[in-house]
């Protein structure tokens, strides 16, 4: 007995149906029958902004598929990028600095990765990152706590191991 093969938008519709459905009637002499038509979209944009990879004219271009498979491999060819100046919130004299983000992923697009692309919020990001370490280590360790309770309570204490560290640094 043959087994009548099932187109694939059959077997999605049984596995997980489709958001849209297009259908139309077809007369066949007395009776109507329905058909539906596959839902495909097509999009015409330049998708990859200030992009330092040379992209072909848009009449040469070839539509690309895109899923959620492939998409990360479409992102890498196309290496979308924004660049710009931003006003400089996290400075009291104010002023502008340079912005460039590239994205070669979905993954590009967390707020840890754009973060990683700013210098000044990287730095921000890294003074978190070492005082959460700090505080860690403080936690069970009543040592430390109390040596840097002292240290902040003596204002020349700290102002004798800023002027140490900052000898250490220039040499």
């Amino acid at each position: 007995m043959a087994t009548k093969r099932q187109s694939v938008q059959k077997r999605l519709q049984k596995v997980r149906p489709p958001r849209v459905q297009l259908t139309y009637d077809v007369e066949l002499g007395d009776a109507i029958e329905k058909k539906e038509l596959p839902f495909v979209v097509g999009v015409v944009a330049d998708l990859a902004g200030q992009s330092e990879v040379e992209q072909p004219k848009l009449k040469d271009r070839k539509f690309v598929n895109v899923d959620r498979d492939n998409l990360d491999d479409v992102m890498k060819g196309l290496a979308p990028r924004a660049a710009y100046q931003v006003e400089n919130k996290l400075d009291q004299r104010g002023g502008t600095f340079a912005v460039d983000l590239t994205f070669n992923s979905m993954e590009a697009f967390s707020p840890e990765a754009v973060v990683e692309q700013i210098e000044p919020l990287k730095r921000l990001l890294d003074a978190r990152t070492k005082l959460a370490d700090l505080r860690n280590k403080m936690a069970g360790n009543s040592k430390l706590e109390d040596l840097l309770a002292d240290v902040l309570n003596n204002t020349e204490q700290l102002q004798s191991l800023g002027q140490g560290a900052g000898k250490k640094d220039e040499s």
